[in-house]
């Protein structure tokens, strides 16, 4: 059995679904490793302007395979927390915009996961928590880290050492979160955000959350001589000329995909 299952839609929308309902989704090499081939492939598709990623069954993802955990040792513990973090930095740094639909639980390097895409929906039944600590270590693909950017160091700090799970309603509260909907309705949900970012220019998106992303962490001085530089290369661009041309015309903007 695949442990990744992949549609794209006609609006160019790639949902990835990890199947490994029977082990809630646990990341092992195998899946780490479709999921890699995956956002390769993604990334240069012109066909696909944006993804989804959710979890087959009652999990999103419940963590890391914990028989592979067991394997680890300080030097492939290193080499683990290197590779899974890539893969997921793939993720964040793909160009195109990204939601985590979590429809249940998003545990340890699920929640990781979760949080390396663009945006994170939930459905009420969603739980999130980094419960490493219970098995005597740490998050170790980039937990720690996007964790307290995302919702600030302290509230990185609770959830990490008291290793317990928040519900959708706190995890939206926080900033986890960015949207909760119903089980039935999570993907539609989804889908019909990315369908409306379908609308505008693939290069502004990819400029904006590349500002976002890594200006976040300069300071302003430099992250504003980001902004600009990333705001020259669209302004030089034929997706910006249609977009201008448009709105003096009054009608809608053809952007190319390809």
């Amino acid at each position: 059995m695949n442990t990744l299952k992949t549609t794209l839609n006609s609006q160019g929308i790639l949902k990835i679904t990890l199947n490994r309902p029977d082990k809630l989704n646990s990341l092992n090499t195998e899946l780490l490793s479709e999921l890699t081939e995956v956002l390769d492939t993604a990334k240069t598709d012109a066909q696909t302007h944006s993804l989804i990623l959710t979890g087959e069954g009652k999990a999103f993802c419940a963590g890391a395979d914990i028989r592979r955990l067991a394997e680890l040792d300080a030097n492939s513990g290193y080499a683990f927390a290197r590779m899974g973090q890539g893969i997921f930095r793939r993720l964040e740094t793909l160009g195109k915009p990204s939601i985590a639909a979590v429809n249940g639980f998003c545990f340890g390097g699920g929640c990781e996961l979760a949080l390396s895409a663009t945006l994170r929906f939930a459905s009420p039944e969603a739980r999130f928590a980094q419960p490493e600590v219970k098995l005597g270590v740490i998050p170790g693909f980039g937990g720690t880290q996007r964790l307290s950017r995302l919702v600030g160091k302290g509230r990185a700090m609770d959830l990490c050492l008291s290793a317990r799970s928040l519900d959708a309603i706190e995890a939206y509260s926080w900033g986890l979160v960015n949207a909760v909907h119903e089980a039935d309705t999570l993907l539609s949900a989804a889908e019909n955000y990315l369908q409306q970012l379908g609308q505008w220019g693939p290069f502004a998106l990819q400029c904006t959350m590349q500002a976002i992303d890594q200006g976040f962490d300069l300071t302003l001085e430099d992250a504003l001589q980001l902004e600009a530089l990333l705001f020259a290369q669209t302004a030089g661009t034929a997706e910006k000329q249609e977009g201008v041309n448009a709105f003096l015309e009054k009608r809608p903007a053809q952007f190319r995909k390809d």
